[in-house]
């Protein structure tokens, strides 16, 4: 239970600290007209900065956490089971705080990856078109970490001998 606390507080401190991100650039948007009141009513609305963190970003991410879950859970439970049948290319049981540390290192490069492609940026070329297509690479790797999870569940043990009849250790 530790290591997914760890992990949810990594995330959650991500989303902080993207979230500041937004609320800081609202700020720097909202006190410049406030300063000049007097002329606000001649100017038109300026453009409102694009909100990067959405339901849509959410439900993304939130497959993609799921998915990564799903397969490494799956794995793990497959190599911990393969090596208590005295598999032999299973040479120990998997840590589980290193898998853990490992891959929400991963899932974090992955939301902030996630963010920046979404966030606009001015000194960009083809931004717009790259804002609109940075959901591709969350959408992609959940289906690849959906098939691959289903692939390990759906194994089965080898047919044949026993370890205690093929002479395994």
């Amino acid at each position: 239970m530790p290591t997914f606390q760890w992990i949810l507080f990594v995330l959650l401190f991500a989303i902080r600290i993207m979230a500041q991100n937004q609320v800081q650039i609202a700020d720097e948007a909202i006190a410049e007209p406030v300063a000049s009141s007097s002329q606000t009513s001649a100017l038109p609305d300026a453009p409102r900065p694009q909100k990067v963190i959405d339901k849509k970003f959410i439900f993304v991410l939130g497959a993609l956490a799921a998915s990564e879950t799903l397969r490494i859970t799956s794995n793990t439970l497959a190599l911990e089971r393969e090596f208590t049948e005295g598999a032999p290319w299973v040479t120990s049981a998997p840590n589980h705080r290193n898998l853990t540390v490992r891959n929400g290192a991963i899932f974090a490069s992955e939301l902030i990856v996630a963010y920046e492609l979404k966030k606009p940026h001015s000194w960009l070329p083809g931004d717009k078109v790259i804002r609109k297509l940075w959901w591709v690479y969350p959408v992609a790797m959940t289906a690849i970490h959906f098939k691959k999870a289903a692939h390990t569940m759906r194994m089965s043990a080898p047919a044949g001998c026993t370890p205690d009849e093929c002479g395994l250790p």
